[in-house]
């Protein structure tokens, strides 16, 4: 499999991933909206249990809507081709773990599709954002290089 395979199967699975979130955010929001129809008219200004579907149904829309946006700048990192040096987009493996310097999206799996007879066992990846140490500690290194992070050694296996 070849670097710009790889690196498309990883950017896949992590927009899978942002797709299911931003699916569950979205019947949330609908469920919550539902439930603050179905309780009747408002009579009372101050109804608590009311107040609390929409404020319900408003932090599922904000995690909708941040998924979504994340989608969108996964599907913008597709465009890119692979990368030498650790920066934003580039999937990084090392000795010990594999990030995707992305957006905060947390771990997630890849299951890779192979058109070769041999299978390949999925993955555990971490898309992790600009803002995080391990982002400020790898970035502008190269596949032999090593950083410390939490006080730990990790090398760089792969780019890209």
């Amino acid at each position: 499999m070849t670097r710009e395979e790889n690196r498309q199967q990883v950017i896949c699975s992590c927009i899978q991933q942002q797709e299911h979130i931003a699916n569950i955010a979205k019947q949330e929001m609908d469920s919550a909206q539902q439930q603050s129809n179905d309780y009747g008219a408002n009579v009372d200004r101050y109804d608590a249990y009311r107040t609390k579907m929409m404020r319900s149904r408003d932090m599922y829309a904000r995690q909708y809507s941040n998924a979504l946006a994340g989608i969108r700048a996964l599907q913008d990192l597709l465009k890119l081709p692979p990368f030498d040096t650790v920066e934003h987009g580039a999937c990084v493996v090392t000795d010990r773990q594999k990030f995707f310097l992305s957006i905060g999206a947390g771990k997630f799996t890849v299951n890779y599709k192979s058109s070769s007879a041999e299978p390949r066992p999925a993955e555990v990846w971490f898309a992790i954002s600009a803002q995080t140490p391990i982002y400020m500690a790898v970035k502008g290194h190269k596949v032999g290089d090593t950083f410390i992070i939490n006080g730990q050694s990790q090398t760089i296996k792969e780019v890209f």
